[in-house]
Parts: structure tokens; C-alpha cells; sequence
């Protein structure tokens, strides 16, 4: 299990999220952005936005996750 903050996730905030997998962990960061967006947070639709505007391709959005994908591979499992 590897643990990342929202914001580490492209988010806006230091809520700490654990997973087992890459794909496991961006849905519950991507659920608990669209929570805040929906409460009408700031930050986190700042965030959101600035997502939206490096997402201009398929291509940049599979190089963005990419990025994000790496950076949770290369943590350590918790607890190690």
C-alpha cells in the first residue's frame, strides 16, 4: 500500500489517500476532487481548472498521468 496527498495528485489540498495501485488511488483523489469542486472550494477548483488546461490532447492527458503514475510507483510501501 502507498499513500499520496491530493495535492501530490494535481489536487489542492494535503489529504492523504492509500492504495494498492495507481488506478485505485486516482479514483479516490478524482472522487474527492469532484466532492470539493461540488462544495464549491476554491483551491480545488483552481486545481481542476489547471488540470483541465495541461489536459489539451490525449496525448498531454496520457503524459499528466504518466507522470502521476511514476511518481506512485516510485514510493516506497507504507510502513517500509
Amino acid at each position: 500500500m502507498k499513500t499520496m496527498t491530493c495535492k501530490q495528485l494535481g489536487g489542492a489540498c494535503n489529504q492523504t489517500f492509500s492504495a494498492n495501485t495507481f488506478d485505485e488511488i486516482a479514483m479516490m483523489v478524482s472522487k474527492h476532487a469532484r466532492e470539493m469542486v461540488q462544495q464549491g472550494d476554491a483551491a480545488h477548483i483552481a486545481a481542476m481548472n489547471e488540470m483541465r488546461s495541461t489536459m489539451t490532447s490525449p496525448e498531454a492527458t496520457n503524459a499528466w498521468m504518466n507522470e502521476k503514475r511514476n511518481a506512485f510507483n516510485s514510493l516506497p510501501n507504507d510502513g517500509n
